[in-house]
Order: C-alpha cells, then structure tokens, then sequence
C-alpha cells in the first residue's frame, strides 16, 4: 500500500511490438489488449513484483526528454499538436474529469479526498501562490476549458483572461463564463501566446500543465517572453511534469509521443530552474506534488472504466483504451518516482520597494 494509505496503482501491460508501431495515426492505434489494461478493474500484468519494479517497466511507455515538436516548428504545428489530443471530444473529457474541467494535477488535502474537492483546493493553491488580489489582471496560459480564470475571478475579483491553443476547449470555456455571469470578468481565447500584442501587461501570470508542450529548445524564448508580460515585482507559477536525473530514451517512449502527446518533452527540475534564472527570473518556491497526480490519474482512470461505454461511444473503442492505458501508466510512473510534478513559483526580480507578499508561507497553506 502506498504511505497515504490509497490503493496501489493498477498496472498496465502492454505488447511492446504494438508501441513501437511507428505508422499508424491515433484514430488507427491498436484496439486490442496491446493498446488497454490488461483485465477490468486493474488486475495486474505482471503480479509480486512491487510498485517500484512496475514504476521502472512502466516509465519505457512515458514521455522522454529528448527534443519536442516545437524545435524548429511553427504555430500551425503547434495548434495542430494541441488539437490532437484536446479537440478528442468535450464530452468525452466531461465524463471523467470534475465539474470545473481541470485536466491537471489536483491536490488533495485529506487522505482519502474526493477529485472534485481536490481539484477546487489546486485551483485555489494556485491563486493563494500568486497571491491574488481584487482588481488584479492575471493571464492564465494555456488554460484548457478555463477552471483556473474562472475560479480566480469568482473567488478573488481578478480579472482573468485565458488563452488556449485548443478551439474546442475556448468554446466550451466561452458558454460557461456566459452561464456564470462573469462577462467583463474573465475571457478565454483561441489564441497563441505568440499572438498577445507585446505592450499586453499584468500582475499576475499562470501557466499549468503547458512546460510539457514547450519543448525544451525553446524555454530561454518562452520564459522571456513571460517575464515581459509581468509587471515589475509580479508572480508567475509554473505547475508541470519533469522527469528524474536517469531518465532515458527508449523506442517504447514513443507510445505517449505517437498517440497521445505529439509535442511533449520533458526536462529535468534542474534544467528547467537553470533556463528561468537565465531568464532573470527569481526562484521564489518549488514544490512537488507527485503523489497528488498519482492519485489524480488513478481517480481519471476509475472515473473513466465506470463510463466507459459512454465513452466508447464518444470516441471509439481505440481512443478509450488508449487514454485509458496512458492515465494507467501515468498512475504508476508518479507514484515510482520517475516523473513528478513541480510548482514554481517565480518573481519578476526588479521591484524598488521590494516585495509585498509575506515572507512565510503561512498564509498559502492555512
């Protein structure tokens, strides 16, 4: 049993010859065995050989650190990516996440919390990090279906606006600002980051699970292009997924990048931390939260299997098995230790009276 004291990861197997495949598009990826867990309900591929065992077999299914999609790439490439694997169906993403459409790790402050209570505590994390106030402008970076600018401008007063490379997901943000009345309050656009006008300013910037799409080549370029966009003294939180020290490349690490995932990459924290500070970035917090996406991807998955003929119907027998399997493994790699997810908070560093937020951080965890 994990030390939290929730059930152990289910395990995933695999037909490695499958994963290699190097042909077939995502609507033609493997509906049989070797693409989906082996057996409901998680029974496991390989039984007694320990979690950390299953962790080091599963990491060959998982996101490698060499370069990403966006080397060299251009916004087309980049949207078309995005598109891949968030326009798969509103819908079909409605069945298995929460109310607030978070796709991100959340954070559970009870042992055995539900995702929706967890995902609501991470969105709040968040806006306590940045330390938002009433009145404030807050650019929320890749903000899929908007949870984050709709939560900060209905709980703190800011005023949020949310860009998102994925149509699908604007759309869907767009009707729920309408039903919540926040028109004024908070907007969520289909655009690139690239495309902000560069006098565009605000106090407060986010950016949760968007490193991973960065690729690792460009992250002097994105991070400037950040700190740019901060007033003087603002905050900036990265939250995303990087991988451990002896991370290596195998063939089989093209499952996530082939059929779910085209442009991720991966970097190590170390790596990450060196390229904000070259960008004159100042280091404020860092934290690790994989035990919390552990238990993220393993509610998707069970939240998943409960509707999954709901969801075949959605999007096909070979989707669901695919996404199922990779939100498995997903499981097992975090809970291993072989990837985890870091919060970093950052400080655009020139500000001549110095910061204002307390010096404790007291105040975020309370």
């Amino acid at each position: 049993m994990p030390a939290d004291g929730s059930p152990p990861p289910r395990l995933c197997g695999a037909d490695h010859g499958s994963l290699r495949s190097r042909r077939a598009p995502l609507a033609r990826a493997p509906a049989g065995p070797s693409a989906g867990v082996d057996g409901a309900r998680g029974r496991a591929a390989h039984p007694g050989r320990g979690r950390r065992a299953a962790a080091h077999r599963v990491r060959q299914h998982l996101w490698h650190a060499g370069g990403g999609v966006m080397r060299g790439s251009g916004k087309q490439r980049d949207a078309q990516a995005i598109a891949h694997h968030y326009d798969v169906s509103n819908e079909f993403y409605a069945l298995f996440l929460d109310p607030l459409m978070l796709y991100t790790c959340a954070y559970y402050r009870e042992p055995d919390g539900k995702l929706e209570q967890a995902q609501e505590d991470k969105v709040d994390l968040v806006c306590r990090k940045l330390r938002l106030q009433p009145g404030e402008t807050m650019l929320d970076i890749g903000c899929g279906w908007g949870g984050l600018s709709i939560w900060a401008a209905q709980h703190y007063g800011v005023k949020a606006h949310g860009v998102t490379l994925s149509r699908a997901q604007a759309e869907w943000a767009q009707a729920r600002i309408k039903r919540e009345g926040l028109e004024g309050r908070c907007v969520v656009e289909h655009r690139d980051l690239r495309d902000i006008p560069e006098g565009a300013r605000y106090d407060k910037i986010a950016a949760i699970g968007v490193i991973e799409h960065v690729g690792i080549a460009n992250y002097r370029a994105f991070f400037g292009r950040v700190r740019d966009m901060l007033n003087d003294g603002g905050l900036y939180l990265n939250h995303g997924i990087h991988h451990e020290f002896h991370w290596k490349h195998t063939s089989q690490t093209d499952f996530l990048y082939r059929y779910v995932f085209p442009n991720g990459d991966l970097s190590g924290v170390t790596e990450t931390l060196t390229e904000m500070e070259r960008a004159q970035w100042e280091i404020v917090d860092v934290e690790n939260l994989r035990l919390h996406y552990a238990r993220t991807c393993r509610h998707w998955v069970e939240r998943l299997e409960a509707r999954a003929d709901e969801a075949r119907a959605l999007v096909g027998e070979q989707i669901y098995r695919t996404w199922r399997l990779y939100l498995t493994c997903s499981s097992v790699a975090f809970h291993g230790g072989s990837i985890g997810l870091w919060q970093m908070l950052l400080r655009k560093q020139w500000d001549p009276a110095g910061p204002t937020e307390p010096t404790t951080r007291e105040d975020i965890y309370s």
